[in-house]
């Protein structure tokens, strides 16, 4: 396998994002689940995305997965690596976005690292270093209450700088609008400062393209799918690409039961949560019940699947632990924030694990550690790209499993008000 470009993904639904990306701007992708073991045969591909859950772990641990991804990759071929991050820039002071592109970044040799998180698709636009979702400045947004790291300022500059080691400088729009030159002179000028890592500005897709131009040459950078986006179409236009590339990826249809796990407390997901409810049996978990102990957390994951079970022949059901910020923040001040978060994801994957072990062949998760959680205790490694879902979620569908899956690990974040119903039409 000699790859047209190697991904390092920091999270499960953000790495199912960048392969539906790329799928559709013409590379052949496939995801993997962590670092595949040598001996394991992947079908060929242009591109791949090396899915880690590194996001919100201690900043030593998440350089030390990343850094074996990327070696992995670059064994096999890849001459750029892509380290993607969340359109929001999902991470704390202590990290974990600044180590990891530390630590890479002098692995591949280069001097300094474009970043970005734009993705003008999906709302989310970079403007003279500021990151706004939609029409707000991050810090005014609802990602200024995320559970996990609440994101209080916008400047990416600032923010990316107390986390790196190295000073960050700005490409800003000006640049941008002079075309992939201007923008590959910025990043020596900028380098020849000192500077390690510079933000860049990106308003519309057309940016997006821009810079995958000028850093198609580079051996690193660092981006959401909007980055990825420009790249893939850099490398096709190189004729490094493959017509079609989602075309047959899913093969033949997946029969069995189906269900939806919701784990995520986005806004926009209690509003699919509450949509739902016209469509499919749903169960609000008890939140406060899954910190009560072993014994407690067995009990409702009991219940759960009785109810499921009961239910699962006729069509699907949803199960949700999602709540409100105030509520989740309410148990996050009782019992603590790692072990709120971990009791949550644990109850989940346990359910899903047993959703499948009776029948459940169609799986719609929502919530990116909800989705790491579950695929973790399914024991997943690689999955094919299909059609896309909604903007930044596609089909997946397993590889290498005796008995075919599908599932769409989404985002909190994304997708409209009917997703689920969407979702299991799609994968029908």
């Amino acid at each position: 396998m000699s790859l047209a470009l190697g991904c390092v993904a920091d999270d499960y639904t953000g790495a199912s994002d960048l392969a539906n990306t790329l799928t559709k701007a013409g590379l052949r992708t496939i995801q993997t689940i962590g670092v595949p073991a040598d001996d394991r045969a992947l079908p060929d591909a242009d591109a791949v995305v090396v899915a880690l859950k590194s996001r919100s772990i201690p900043a030593e641990e998440a350089v030390t997965r990343s850094r074996e991804a990327e070696g992995w990759l670059r064994a096999r071929g890849a001459a750029h690596v892509m380290f993607k991050v969340c359109s929001t820039f999902d991470s704390t002071d202590a990290g974990n976005i600044g180590p990891v592109m530390d630590a890479l970044r002098e692995a591949a040799g280069e001097p300094i690292a474009l970043v970005t998180p734009a993705f003008p698709e999906t709302g989310r636009s970079v403007y003279q270093g500021n990151l706004f979702v939609g029409a707000v400045p991050l810090n005014e947004s609802p990602l200024k209450d995320h559970p996990l790291n609440p994101m209080r300022d916008a400047n990416l500059v600032r923010v990316l700088a107390r986390q790196s080691a190295g000073p960050v400088g700005l490409v800003d729009t000006a640049t941008v609008a002079r075309g992939a030159e201007a923008v590959a002179a910025r990043l020596d000028a900028l380098a020849a400062e000192g500077k390690r890592a510079a933000i860049a500005d990106a308003i519309f897709d057309s940016d997006l393209e821009v810079l995958g131009r000028a850093i198609l040459t580079k051996r690193f950078s660092v981006g959401a799918s909007g980055l990825g986006l420009g790249l893939a179409r850099a490398l096709v236009a190189d004729g490094r690409g493959t017509p079609d590339a989602a075309g047959g990826a899913l093969g033949e249809p997946v029969g069995g039961a189906a269900a939806c796990l919701a784990g995520s407390c986005s806004q926009a997901t209690l509003q699919q949560i509450a949509a739902a409810e016209a469509l499919m049996p749903v169960l609000r978990l008890d939140t406060a019940a899954l910190l009560g102990g072993a014994d407690a957390v067995a009990r409702v994951v009991g219940e759960v699947l009785a109810f499921a079970e009961e239910r699962l022949a006729a069509g699907p059901v949803l199960i949700a632990s999602s709540a409100t910020p105030e509520a989740v923040r309410a148990l996050q001040a009782e019992h603590g924030i790692d072990a709120t978060g971990h009791a949550i994801e644990a109850a989940l994957a346990a359910i899903a694990e047993g959703l499948v072990a009776r029948g459940v062949r169609r799986l719609v998760v929502a919530g990116g550690e909800t989705s790491g959680a579950v695929v973790d205790r399914l024991g997943l490694r690689a999955f094919l790209v299909g059609p896309e879902i909604a903007a930044g979620v596609p089909i997946l569908r397993t590889a290498g499993r005796p008995e075919p899956m599908l599932l769409a690990l989404k985002s909190g974040n994304f997708g409209g008000p009917d997703f689920f119903g969407r979702a299991l039409d799609m994968m029908a």
